[in-house]
């Protein structure tokens, strides 16, 4: 199959998924757009959102209709990380016998991350970076596709574990999660106060889901395309000699180089996904405040005048 049969199909498959997935989950179509695009470039999202917005059950949801494993990991202050990683056990013959932790899934939901300590939160580190984990010496691929969403709630922040600028910066996209309107939540109550669960159809495989993200990463993307999201990228740094004056002002740090790779695979995703063969310059715009608002670090300026992460990054845009 040529890659442009390819796209041409994952147009068709992206939509029957929304649809799939808006038989359980109303509304909330910006944020299952992010994360179908981190699942088709091999990224991950961090979730940030009050507790009662259907996290859990959209994840749940995302992985039956992509028609591969998934596993939810409660992260709390006494976690250890063989709890998620996997421990050694003596078997009935005195033999050591690896037993896998829930990490070993292809959608790991990480729910309230920043409620256990760094250690744990390290140990989930490796087993993103490098799809594979080292357990007593030994080291242990992940099957593919693996993909975590990490999620955080906003209000409680007693007790919790902020996560570290470099672990931030693993994640692909920072998703919010808004409360549903009036009218979506009408539907929600209906649909959720019914006997009626509704069939769920997996549209993927496992191997589908592989394909796909390499065909993303043989898409071509003009130089002008590659030099904008680059700039972008830049012109968040407030250390640099040609920083703006608003970024001076207002941000500590700006975003990495990854941020650049990220908003490149993302936009060619994108582009995918409405038919395009090659991203233009909109496609980067589209996704560029999911990719960077977790990327910089305002100062304390921004945070007196209540200026956002967003708020800056519709300003460089």
């Amino acid at each position: 199959m040529s890659d442009v049969t390819a796209i041409q199909n994952l147009v068709e498959k992206h939509k029957a998924l929304k649809q799939e997935i808006g038989k359980v989950i109303v509304g909330q179509d910006t944020v299952i757009e992010q994360i179908l695009l981190s699942i088709y470039t091999g990224g991950h999202s961090l979730l940030i959102g009050v507790p009662g917005l259907a996290k859990t059950l959209m994840v749940n949801t995302i992985a039956k209709t992509l028609g591969i494993n998934f596993k939810r990991i409660q992260f709390t202050p006494d976690l250890m990380p063989s709890d998620i990683l996997g421990s050694e056990i003596l078997d009935q013959s005195r033999n050591f016998k690896f037993v896998k932790g829930p990490i070993f899934s292809n959608i790991i939901l990480a729910d309230e991350i920043n409620r256990t300590p760094p250690k744990t939160q390290a140990a989930l580190l490796e087993a993103m970076q490098e799809r594979a984990v080292t357990i007593a010496g030994n080291h242990y691929k992940l099957e593919l596709p693996y993909f975590v969403l990490a999620t955080q709630n906003p209000i409680e922040q007693e007790g919790t574990y902020p996560l570290p600028e470099a672990q931030l910066d693993r994640f692909m996209f920072s998703i919010e999660l808004k409360y549903p309107s009036i009218e979506e939540e009408i539907q929600v109550v209906k649909l959720t106060t019914s006997d009626n669960k509704p069939e769920i159809n997996a549209l993927f495989s496992g191997e589908e889901i592989v394909a796909v993200q390499h065909l993303i990463r043989r898409i071509p993307v003009p130089d002008n395309v590659v030099e904008y999201a680059v700039k972008l990228v830049n012109s968040t740094r407030s250390n640099l000699e040609n920083a703006s004056d608003y970024i001076k002002q207002y941000v500590d740090w700006g975003a990495g180089p990854r941020a650049s790779q990220n908003l490149i695979l993302g936009a060619k995703a994108h582009a995918a996904i409405q038919g395009k063969f090659s991203p233009d310059i909109e496609d980067v715009r589209a996704i560029a405040v999911g990719i960077l608002r977790h990327r910089i670090i305002k100062n304390y300026k921004a945070e007196a005048e209540g200026i956002s992460e967003e708020d800056i990054i519709c300003k460089l845009l």
